[in-house]
């Protein structure tokens, strides 16, 4: 079977994290948590660019390998710049893999409730974002493109079967 490369678009708290685990449990994909990442690099995380390129490069490799062996990645982070996305569909693209784009349509005034503040993430670390980050994150958002054929989901109320059914997994 052809590896597949699944990638997200959408903002903090739309539901990515969500829909990757559930992609990953329903199709036995590899999981790689950006944020789950991070804090195993740097256990004080500081989010700057230099910590943020150590990070990208880490999970680039790892991506790069797991598709190289066969394997299916669920790539879990913001993939909101489409020259991000065009990297990873080339990488993509040499293993041979499928790249699916999952589009998380959440109303922003629900993705920032759940973003905004300090909050404890599944992942066992206390997050903490601003109004003004999730504003500065978001207004830089580009949308997929038409011929990015994006599967848009709204992560208001996530359930396994709607995610199933607009994945077809």
């Amino acid at each position: 079977m052809q590896p597949r490369l699944y990638l997200f678009v959408g903002a903090p708290g739309a539901g990515k994290t969500t829909t990757a685990t559930i992609i990953a449990k329903r199709t036995g994909a590899v999981h790689l948590w950006a944020d789950v990442e991070r804090h195993k690099l740097f256990p004080r995380p500081s989010h700057t660019e230099a910590e943020s390129k150590v990070l990208y490069q880490k999970l680039n490799n790892d991506t790069n390998q797991l598709l190289s062996e066969g394997k299916s990645v669920v790539f879990d982070t913001n993939f909101n710049f489409y020259s991000d996305r065009q990297l990873l569909r080339n990488l993509a693209q040499s293993h041979n893999a499928e790249v699916v784009l999952v589009w998380l349509t959440t109303p922003l005034n629900i993705a920032k409730g759940r973003a905004v503040g300090t909050h404890q993430q599944r992942n066992g670390y206390t997050i903490h974002m601003s109004e003004d980050q999730f504003n500065a994150i978001t207004a830089k958002l580009e949308p997929p493109r038409p011929d990015e054929h994006a599967i848009q989901i709204d992560g208001t109320k996530l359930k396994e079967e709607q995610i199933k059914q607009a994945l077809r997994i």
